[in-house]
């Protein structure tokens, strides 16, 4: 969040009262959390009046009301203004299954029409991969149950990108306690090539089932991030081995990391690149 504009930017002032059918000081609060997240290094009273276009007695009035109830911090010696905790606690709060497959529902629609591929949005509970969604082929929804549905994490693009987000203590406790079980001859069965694919996996940002679920279906996947930069679902197309190639891999991956960026975005990720 606060790496979403440069500090020098404007915010969108509200108007006056009635000009929109809202409340004033409510769009005055919102502007000043827009200016406020903005500002990575945190801003002082005066700039931030000046920012939202707002007399300083005012602006001091809201943030004084914001501070206490914990959607802006305010550091004892600078004075300077950050976004609070609870604006974090809310954000977090909204991450769940059904937010995911909301948000990400008509994103994997239009994936799969961009590449005619199957779209899934996956999430890891311990060490179990659930498919939140899945789109066929067609761009049609396919609705996954996360208590029926998972997938092996060591034989799945989806998987390995989840898995590769794990602490190391937290996967040495898969891997002493998960079988990596042989699906087809390129199923990686061994622990230390499966540790040197993860490695692989976040040096890249891209993860590969090399038909190692299925002899017949390559996938790829990579990360869906939230507001504080943390991975908080894989999403992958599959096809068939003969339509995922090598020559057309590149151009499947560009639409699926544009749409993970853009699921991202709704999530309140700001890529390097966004924050200028």
């Amino acid at each position: 969040m606060a790496g979403a504009a440069g500090a020098t930017a404007r915010v969108r002032t509200p108007g006056k009262a009635g000009e929109g059918g809202g409340i004033q000081s409510l769009e005055r609060a919102a502007a000043l959390l827009e200016a406020v997240a903005a500002s990575p290094d945190g801003i002082g009273l005066a700039d931030l009046a000046g920012r939202v276009e707002l007399h300083t007695s005012t602006a001091f009035h809201l943030t004084k009301t914001l501070l206490g109830l914990g959607f802006l911090s305010q550091d004892a010696q600078t004075k300077r203004y950050r976004i609070g905790s609870r604006v974090f606690m809310l954000a977090a709060g909204a991450l769940t299954e059904n937010a995911l497959l909301v948000l990400g529902t008509p994103i994997l629609e239009r994936l799969s029409a961009a590449t005619g591929e199957a779209a899934h949005l996956a999430v890891r509970s311990r060490h179990e991969i659930a498919l939140v969604a899945r789109t066929a082929a067609t761009g049609m929804l396919q609705m996954s149950e996360r208590s029926g549905v998972s997938r092996p994490a060591h034989a799945t693009a989806i998987g390995k990108m989840l898995v590769a987000q794990m602490q190391p203590d937290e996967l040495d406790r898969l891997l002493a306690t998960v079988p990596l079980t042989a699906h087809t001859p390129n199923t990686i069965t061994d622990p230390d090539a499966f540790r040197r694919e993860l490695e692989a996996v976040r040096l890249r940002g891209v993860a590969h089932d090399r038909a190692e679920l299925d002899i017949d279906v390559r996938c790829i996947a990579v990360p869906v991030r939230d507001f504080a930069g943390r991975c908080v679902a894989a999403m992958g197309i599959s096809g068939p081995v003969w339509r995922m190639g090598e020559a057309e891999l590149a151009g499947k991956l560009a639409h699926l990391s544009a749409a993970a960026a853009e699921l991202s975005a709704a999530l309140g990720h700001h890529s390097a690149s966004a924050a200028g």
